[in-house]
């Protein structure tokens, strides 16, 4: 069947109307940021489970996004949960390597038992000489932490590994601790990661 040229601008307009909304329900928006719904990994579809923004002081420092298999809304059962994970995290202003490793240093002090520190002591230096490669990090650029099953703990920086994975999963729950332990970088973003927006909404994406 041949359309006229009014059926057809119609159909056109239909069409794009319905992939606009597609688009737009895949992805969610944190200060600017997009991050998608949902995403593959490791042969599984991860969903976001929460984002928000990291503050120190006034100023926003980065977009940091959660993604699960499943949505998990307690930190014991993120940590226990079998399967790959993701923390996404988008820069929002420049940050120097020396502040930027001191915040995530810091965050695993703060949150790691001093019995497992010792343990994982070897890979929090070589974690620590990974950073210290990179210059700095500029606004928009994209740090990945992933946990891969069989693989380890992958880090990439604009779509480029850095280094070796960290066989370890206890290593891959001491960094999500930096974000979801019991004195988290930022209150407000933990909550946000896990979907929590009871007093916190400037912080979530919800």
């Amino acid at each position: 069947m041949i359309l006229n040229t009014g059926k057809r601008y119609l159909l056109a307009a239909i069409l794009t109307f319905s992939a606009s909304l597609s688009g737009h329900a895949s992805s969610a928006e944190v200060a600017g940021v997009k991050l998608e719904d949902s995403l593959p990994l490791a042969n599984t579809e991860l969903k976001l489970n929460g984002a928000g923004i990291r503050y120190k002081a006034i100023f926003k420092v980065y977009v940091a996004g959660l993604y699960l298999k499943e949505k998990k809304t307690t930190v014991p059962e993120i940590l226990a949960l079998a399967g790959p994970k993701r923390v996404s995290l988008v820069m929002l202003r420049g940050l120097s390597n020396e502040d930027f490793g001191r915040g995530f240093v810091t965050g695993i002090q703060q949150n790691t038992e001093k019995a497992e520190k010792a343990k994982l002591i070897a890979q929090f230096v070589r974690f620590g000489e990974m950073f210290a490669s990179v210059p700095e990090l500029k606004k928009g650029d994209v740090l990945i932490c992933d946990w891969l099953p069989g693989v380890g703990t992958v880090m990439s920086l604009n779509g480029k590994q850095m280094g070796e994975p960290f066989q370890d999963v206890a290593f891959y729950n001491a960094i999500l601790r930096i974000w979801l332990g019991e004195k988290p970088v930022d209150n407000g973003l933990k909550k946000a990661m896990m979907a929590d927006t009871s007093d916190d909404s400037k912080n979530s994406y919800r």
